[in-house]
């Protein structure tokens, strides 16, 4: 099995750049992300060629991501994706019934920061990929929620089902 693992920005992906004091996008750390992680099953890293906060993500970029889904060969495939809009990408893709394995995941403490959650988040949801039926998940914090069962509780900074 080929996991094919897609970037489209969020926190997980933001670099902090110290001379303006914000966080900010340059190119992605996925690459030295998944030799950290050791993963072994085979990866096909596709990285967006604009990464992007959730919070600026329109429709059409939802397409794209849900492009790219349609044509992978892989039938496991991990998003890595803003925690603001994670949901409305998620129901897209769980509104298109593809016969894939979707997982998305993400970070609320950017990669390279001390005490991210990004590392393990990567790692859980590549895990759980391989071994979920198809269809469309959300993987944060140890916990799997379907597409149309999760929330963010932004006071908590934790993904909820829905109430």
């Amino acid at each position: 099995m080929t996991l094919r693992i897609i970037a489209t920005g969020g926190t997980f992906d933001k670099h902090y750049d110290e001379l303006a004091g914000k966080l900010t996008f340059s190119e992605s750390q996925l690459p030295d992300v998944l030799k950290r992680a050791r993963l072994t099953v085979p990866v096909e890293l596709e990285v967006r060629s604009s990464l992007i906060d959730s919070l600026d993500m329109v429709d059409k970029d939802r397409q794209e991501i849900l492009q790219s889904c349609q044509n992978s060969p892989e039938k496991a495939i991990v998003i890595i994706h803003g925690t603001d809009t994670m949901r409305e990408t998620a129901q897209v893709l769980g509104g298109a019934s593809l016969d894939k394995t979707i997982v998305f995941t993400g970070a609320m403490i950017p990669y390279e920061i001390a005490n991210s959650d990004a590392l393990f988040n990567l790692g859980f949801a590549c895990g759980v990929a391989q071994l979920l039926a198809p269809g469309v998940y959300v993987a944060m914090n140890g916990q799997v929620f379907s597409w149309d069962n999760v929330q963010k509780d932004r006071s908590a900074g934790v993904f909820v089902t829905n109430s």
